[in-house]
């Protein structure tokens, strides 16, 4: 009598969980083969790249959905509520945030001056690797602002604005209109030394720019009534057709993530460089643990009064996804789908939440760069003061609000927290052997800590979406 039963739940739990299931399985597998190939392969520098080529294709078809999914999530999402009601959401969403990066740099600082992983190995004993990119605090943070507002909509699908300083030589100067000059307060001997601030365009999406266009027009078109209507119908129907599109993506996701981790194995030569910086890397792999497994559940338990645990379950495709891919903007597809159909999260909320979390909540980017500053200053035998722990709490908060959702951000806002200490920015290539491992770890803890938002902030505004009433995006209150 029962036999049937069971062979009916295991295949409703295959049917229902496959997907997850076979992406699971195949990370072993890349493991495995990516052993296989890089121990007895003998493949060539281009062999290695082809065999990777399967892998490639999914990032780009991730990236691929990134613009529509962005765009049309936003602007539906803030269409579909009233302004007062999405101004409150907003500050929920910025004060969840900023309490959960501040904490995650409070318990990497902690970790760190405990552990103390720089005080057992010796900087000479590491091998260098890449090199350290010159960037002041400033400029960054106005090309961040800079960015906000971008001159070409269109362009900012595919660039964005950076700047670089470039010093002027004594008798040479050409100006442009792309140029401004400024006087340095450093000085060599009795001139002071001149740059001149030069700008130019790189490749990548400007999301940070396309989120702030998308939240005030997805505002206006939802204040037109009747008259906006018509948009807000278009925008919903792209929405539900990138969905799917991202379905049929998805059957693709064992087989890509597969191959980029086989591939990624099979090109990293040295492995040796793991147990020089094995207490480094303990440091921040157990800070981000107990970032995701206590503080993150905690939150999310007093406010929501629900199993954080049953929550993160239903994110365990997103997260494995950015554990392969370490880009929560790639990521961003499959998280959406996760919190929406396995968390059953109002669309209102995930809609406006999650494109810009992916773009400013990055807890597990600031821990690391508050652990990594410190571990290179106890390399150097170089003492802190409370006022200079201070000072990389902060830097590291604000460094990893401007660090884009893309891979190996972080390595560039590590600059900007050694450079605010006096730290030398070139030890940053002391630890670009083992980031690209790091790097995922703490993309996975960046992608919970957006999902966990969108369930604490839609708590908080259980009455005001109470109130509005939205036909085209129901209210999905159940998550676990």
């Amino acid at each position: 009598m029962h036999w049937p039963r069971k062979g009916w739940n295991l295949r409703g739990l295959l049917k229902k969980n496959g997907l997850l299931i076979a992406t699971a399985v195949s990370v072993p597998l890349g493991i495995g083969l990516g052993v296989a190939v890089r121990d007895h392969g003998a493949l060539s520098s281009l062999d290695k790249f082809y065999f990777g080529f399967p892998g490639e294709i999914l990032m780009r078809m991730l990236k691929l959905i990134i613009l529509p999914l962005i765009v049309s999530s936003i602007i539906t999402g803030v269409a579909s509520l009233k302004s007062e009601v999405s101004g409150l959401i907003g500050l929920r969403a910025i004060a969840y945030y900023f309490t959960t990066t501040v904490i995650a740099v409070i318990l990497g600082i902690i970790l760190v001056i405990t552990i103390k992983p720089g005080g057992s190995v010796n900087a000479e004993d590491i091998d260098r690797f890449g090199s350290s990119q010159n960037v002041s605090m400033v400029d960054a943070m106005l090309d961040l602002i800079r960015n906000m507002f971008p001159e070409n909509l269109v362009q900012a699908c595919f660039q964005q604005y950076k700047t670089k300083r470039e010093e002027i030589v004594l008798g040479v100067m050409n100006t442009t209109s792309a140029t401004s000059l400024f006087h340095a307060s450093s000085l060599q001997g009795d001139s002071p030394k001149d740059y001149r601030v030069v700008g130019s365009y790189s490749d990548g999406i400007n999301i940070l720019g396309l989120i702030v266009f998308c939240l005030v027009f997805g505002s206006v078109i939802g204040n037109m009534g009747e008259q906006g209507r018509t948009l807000v119908d278009f925008f919903d129907a792209l929405n539900e057709a990138t969905m799917r599109v991202v379905q049929i993506i998805m059957c693709y996701m064992p087989v890509g993530v597969l191959f980029l981790i086989a591939a990624k194995i099979a090109t990293v030569d040295d492995w040796s460089i793991f147990t020089k910086l094995g207490l480094y890397m303990a440091t921040v792999l157990s800070g981000l643990a107990i970032h995701a497994l206590l503080v993150l559940p905690l939150l999310y338990l007093v406010v929501v009064r629900k199993n954080p645990y049953k929550f993160a379950w239903g994110m365990t495709q997103a997260l494995l996804t950015a554990l392969m891919i370490s880009s929560s903007s790639a990521t961003l597809p499959v998280t959406f789908q996760c919190v929406e159909e396995n968390n059953k999260v109002d669309k209102r909320i995930t809609r406006f939440m999650l494109p810009v979390g992916a773009t400013i909540n990055m807890d597990g980017t600031a821990l690391y760069e508050a652990v990594a500053a410190i571990f290179i200053a106890q390399l150097n035998n170089y003492p802190l003061s409370i006022g200079q722990i201070i000072t990389i709490s902060v830097t590291a908060t604000a460094a990893s609000i401007g660090a884009a959702g893309v891979p190996n951000a972080g390595l560039v806002t590590m600059v900007i927290v050694l450079t605010a200490v006096g730290l030398p920015a070139n030890d940053v290539t002391l630890i670009i052997a083992v980031d690209w491992l790091l790097d995922r770890f703490r993309t996975v803890i960046n992608v919970l800590g957006d999902a966990y938002g969108t369930g604490i902030v839609e708590k908080l505004s259980e009455a005001e979406l109470g109130r509005v009433s939205s036909p085209s995006l129901p209210d999905n209150t159940e998550h676990g």
